[in-house]
């Protein structure tokens, strides 16, 4: 338990240190390098390119605050579940009734509990499944958006070409043992660096966010999975997805406003079990 909630603490921070990154590196250097001097005819270019990184950053940072505005816990229930001595360390979270569970991260009751995520701190629930996905989407958007320009500015900054596949499977290991040379930067370094942290990023959460609107509109979450309990299809899977991103969803697919009416927490437990 002490190392997930050592997790807990760092993740966050991560999180916003590669978002503070992320935005350094395409103001200070990618912008710059790849529109040097825009004159009439790239002016164009460096607006949309500014506009569209300032949109997914957003919709992004915005979602992200969103899940941890609306947390997933019981307003209902104040009296906090005793830890048996004898539970093991690695079970985050006990499973109450109608799908009710307790979990020792938060040390609160979460109504239809999907999972904790250690990003935002916070358990994914009932409340907030809808901005944890659009999160999620909205920050793989950024991430493979960002691997598109650190690409372009290798490509012009160094040089590098990337018509051969197999120059960016090569490019780490090559531009480490250069740099251990003296023959690159720590800044060509880096940003090739950044350029694997935004892939793998950018696919685990576009990965991860198929799996969720998959159990979404099956109905089911993650603990349920986990406990090998399953889920009687009792509504289409419109009105699943309709129940987690609401009537108004396409104003939720480019803002990150609120979309679904809050129900009470008895209705959602009933929901649930």
């Amino acid at each position: 338990m002490l190392k997930l909630r050592l997790l807990n603490a760092v993740a966050p921070a991560y999180f916003f240190t590669a978002t503070a990154v992320t935005f350094i590196l395409h103001f200070c250097f990618f912008i710059p390098t790849i529109f040097p001097n825009p004159d009439t005819s790239l002016r164009g270019s460096t607006t949309l390119h500014t506009v569209v990184f300032l949109f997914l950053m957003f919709n992004a940072l915005g979602n992200y605050i969103m899940t941890i505005k609306y947390p997933a816990e019981s307003a209902n229930e104040t009296v906090v579940p005793v830890c048996s001595p004898h539970c093991s360390d690695k079970v985050d979270a006990h499973y109450l009734l109608n799908g009710r569970h307790f979990c020792k991260l938060c040390k609160k009751v979460i109504l239809k509990r999907d999972h904790h995520c250690f990003f935002t701190g916070n358990c994914i629930g009932n409340k907030n499944m809808r901005y944890f996905i659009m999160f999620c989407i909205y920050t793989s958007c950024t991430c493979l958006y960002s691997l598109v320009l650190g690409v372009a500015f290798l490509t012009v900054e160094y040089s590098i070409s990337f018509e051969n596949p197999l120059t960016f499977l090569t490019l780490l290991p090559l531009s480490t043992g250069y740099f251990f040379m003296g023959t690159i930067s720590g800044l060509q370094l880096f940003v090739v660096l950044m350029l694997y942290v935004w892939l793998g990023i950018g696919l685990v959460c576009a990965g991860f966010c198929c799996q969720q609107v998959l159990l979404v509109a099956r109905g089911q979450t993650w603990c349920q999975m986990q406990r090998g309990q399953l889920v009687e299809n009792r509504s289409p899977w419109r009105t699943n997805l309709k129940d987690v991103f609401g009537t108004r969803w396409i104003l939720g697919l480019i803002l990150p406003v609120q979309t679904v009416e809050m129900c009470s927490d008895d209705t959602d437990a009933h929901k649930q079990d």
